[in-house]
């Protein structure tokens, strides 16, 4: 768990992510942790991650330099629209450094589009929200839990997202109480 207790959370876009999609997680995020979300301007997708082989970003590189500019007391919240992945896996919708308090998610992968569906913007915002907070739960020292419906629960694929609810399971509610 956690030793530093955190006050705010700093919502940091690379690249260009849509105002809707940020302002929406400002204020569900806020809404949900309790404290104050901010969004800081937009910075350049980082080409330091960048695997020109894999065509993909590697999350734990980006994760390094969020913890580098990370102040005492905040948690850090990177999104980007841009395939992530980490090398045990063909991608990951997002990545947390439970330790530091930085977490980072890809929205790509979270479009109906990506999958050559019809686009709906409602079921969009709803797996950022969960991609979100699954992320941030990993900060607060959370482990993936086998239940199918609870937030913690691991994202093999987007019908796994689809299937976990919004919320906590109860045995992980009182993990972060």
């Amino acid at each position: 768990m956690r030793a530093e207790v955190i006050q705010f959370l700093s919502i940091i876009p690379f690249g260009l992510i849509q105002e809707e999609v940020l302002n929406f997680l400002q204020f569900e995020l806020a809404n949900l942790i309790g404290f104050q979300a901010r969004i800081f301007n937009a910075q350049p997708i980082p080409q330091y991650a960048f695997d020109s082989k894999r065509n993909q970003y590697h999350s734990t590189r980006i994760l390094e330099n969020l913890k580098q500019i990370k102040s005492r007391g905040e948690l850090i919240l990177g999104i980007m629209d841009a395939d992530l992945y980490v090398p045990e896996l063909s991608f990951v919708f997002g990545e947390a450094n439970i330790l530091d308090s930085v977490c980072i998610i890809s929205i790509m992968r979270l479009r109906q589009e990506y999958y050559g569906l019809p686009e709906n913007n409602t079921l969009f915002l709803e797996r950022i929200l969960k991609e979100a907070i699954h992320e941030i739960g990993h900060t607060y020292g959370l482990a993936h839990c086998d239940n199918p419906k609870c937030i913690m629960h691991f994202s093999n694929s987007l019908r796994d997202t689809d299937t976990k609810g919004p919320g906590f399971c109860f045995g992980c509610e009182m993990k972060v109480k």
